[in-house]
């Protein structure tokens, strides 16, 4: 199923300005982060290499290329190699770097992942009307960027790396996510998590279910994202499912993948913050894991800012539980490991919602960051454990 209705949820664009050839030029700057054009913009081709490449994007220029497209991308390879290259500051920096598993370990590692993302999106690229790329060997790229960014009926610039993320979407979108407990595929949209974690799914397929799950029960599934949990819990018998979310992009992911697994007469999405009306047997949230800003879509999957949509979960599930109901929250303790938030937090956060936990499941998480010890975060992800925590009104 393919859409060509412009995409949901599109930040305002502004503008980018440049001169070439003694002439100002501009065209409209995209950015589906909503992240701000450079403020200076050079015209580079082929002839530019490397080092000077890098070092205009490490001071914040922006790169407009005007070569061949497949160079473009072997430049950006080799400027992500230099952003990766050990330098004697970063030596200095490592040996003054505070101790794993500490807030400011964590912040200091995201800070460089903000720096590495700003100088790797340095490199632009130029689009006509219908998302035509004017380069010599460039690709086909309008259905890719036609479901991220809508219609396009003027020229505008993008970063490269971004070009590159919708790309790679589009594929996500187009081959789907095998999900063996759900017996089928989920296809997520650009700027929606794919359900590629191996363990939090099981967990909700496999739970034991509350005793009002009987014949005609409701469910409701909070923050459904991709509508993967939504599913399932149709696939367990619930007479309803009601799925919510407040982001166009996930409503739009959730319902086309709830059509296409034929379950669109047993499941309801719905925009709304957090729950719907009524109550239900069973309400299920598998909320952002970490107490952090989120700098990009996807980061909103996993990066909830001082776990708010978590604090508003625990804080008004009680009232939205049917007699002898269940709440599941599905959530990792990775934030734990961080020093991001505690567990005492957590359990406090239950007990305030007039909540007690009646069962915990967990499972280890074993995507392949558990066992790259190169990651800054390696000790965290090590330790990490994803727990289905069964709660009931107190």
């Amino acid at each position: 199923m393919k859409s060509t209705a412009p995409a949901p949820g599109m930040p305002a664009c502004s503008l980018l300005a440049w001169q070439e050839d003694d002439r100002e030029c501009s065209a409209r700057w995209q950015s589906a982060n909503g992240l701000p054009p450079p403020k200076r913009v050079v015209v580079a081709d082929d002839q530019i290499t490397a080092d000077e490449a890098y070092r205009l994007a490490c001071e914040g220029t922006g790169i407009l290329w005007q070569g061949d497209f497949q160079n473009a991308r072997q430049l950006l390879q080799a400027l992500q190699r230099r952003v990766e290259r050990p330098s004697k500051k970063s030596h200095r920096a490592k040996a003054a770097a505070p101790a794993p598993g500490t807030r400011d370990a964590f912040n200091q590692y995201r800070l460089a992942q903000s720096q590495r993302a700003r100088t790797l999106g340095m490199l632009l690229i130029p689009f006509e009307p219908g998302h035509r790329i004017p380069l010599r060997r460039a690709p086909d790229v309008s259905p890719a960027c036609t479901e991220a960014y809508g219609a396009a009926d003027a020229p505008y610039v993008a970063s490269l790396r971004e070009l590159l993320g919708v790309i790679s979407a589009h594929e996500w979108r187009k081959n789907g996510v095998e999900v063996p407990s759900l017996r089928g595929r989920i296809h997520p949209h650009y700027g929606v998590f794919a359900p590629v974690r191996a363990d939090y799914v099981p967990l909700v397929a496999d739970a034991p279910l509350p005793s009002a799950a009987g014949k005609g029960a409701v469910a409701f599934d909070i923050g459904t994202g991709t509508g993967v949990l939504a599913a399932v819990l149709a696939q367990r018998g619930f007479a309803r499912v009601v799925a919510t979310d407040m982001n166009p992009r996930a409503l739009a992911c959730a319902r086309e993948n709830i059509q296409r697994l034929g379950l669109d007469g047993s499941v309801d999405v719905l925009e709304a913050n957090l729950f719907p009306a009524g109550k239900a047997a069973l309400v299920v949230c598998n909320p952002p894991w970490v107490p952090a800003r989120p700098t990009s879509l996807l980061e909103q999957a996993v990066f909830d800012p001082d776990s708010q949509m978590l604090r508003g979960f625990l804080a008004g599930l009680a009232a939205h539980l049917a007699p002898g109901g269940e709440g599941w929250l599905v959530l990792s303790d990775l934030a734990e490991h961080l020093g991001l938030r505690s567990r005492a937090e957590l359990l406090e956060a239950i007990e305030a919602g007039g909540l007690k936990v009646v069962g915990r499941l967990d499972a280890r998480p074993t995507h392949r960051k558990v066992a790259d010890t190169s990651d800054p975060l390696h000790a965290a992800r090590a330790a990490e454990v994803t727990s289905l925590w069964r709660l009931a009104a107190a």
